[in-house]
């Protein structure tokens, strides 16, 4: 099971690993490489995989275990030439297998339901959504988008392998029991 922490600081990072998070994801929006790659630094060293959001030249920098892009972002064929794992974002059964057939070495499927940390989403695909794009590829299926310890369980009975959260990342205890108890 995969709990996939979604980041923008050092300390939120460190509480998601200590509450069972197996990979941390460094997302700071629209900053420049330089701040990225200086704010990542820290998070090389907390024993998970680091996977930074959007910027191939910082998870190079970095290096990072991998990089996930969103649905329209460029750079998968650098991060996989760099030798970076490859998330890509999908919300319908095609992107994911598209995205599968691109390299990708796992889906962030979503959003399953809408969510405050990403205003301009795609619409929320529901459970149902997250059924389709499992049943439709062969790497890990990682439901995003308002996951929560009340409805974590719900993801992995939809055939995801594991969720990623971002407002739920300091609490990714809560997170991790709700998900084991679906195990």
């Amino acid at each position: 099971m995969i709990l996939h922490a979604v980041v923008e600081d050092v300390e939120t990072a460190r509480r998601a690993v200590d509450g069972g998070a197996t990979v941390v994801q460094l997302r700071l929006k629209g900053r420049p490489t330089e701040e990225v790659v200086e704010r990542g630094r820290a998070l090389r060293e907390l024993g998970v995989p680091l996977f930074v959001n959007d910027d191939v030249e910082a998870a190079i920098l970095l290096g990072a275990d991998g990089v996930h892009l969103g649905r329209t972002d460029p750079g998968a064929e650098r991060a996989l030439g760099a030798g970076l794992r490859l998330g890509l974002s999908a919300s319908s059964y095609r992107e994911a297998a598209i995205a599968e057939h691109r390299g990708a070495a796992y889906i962030g499927a979503g959003p399953v339901w809408s969510t405050p940390t990403k205003p301009d989403a795609a619409a929320p695909i529901g459970l149902d959504g997250l059924v389709q794009i499992a049943a439709a590829v062969t790497i890990p299926v990682i439901a995003i988008g308002g996951v929560d310890a009340s409805n974590a369980r719900s993801c992995m009975h939809a055939g995801a392998s594991g969720v990623a959260v971002v407002r739920a990342a300091a609490d990714a205890r809560a997170v991790r029991q709700a998900i084991d108890a679906a195990a």
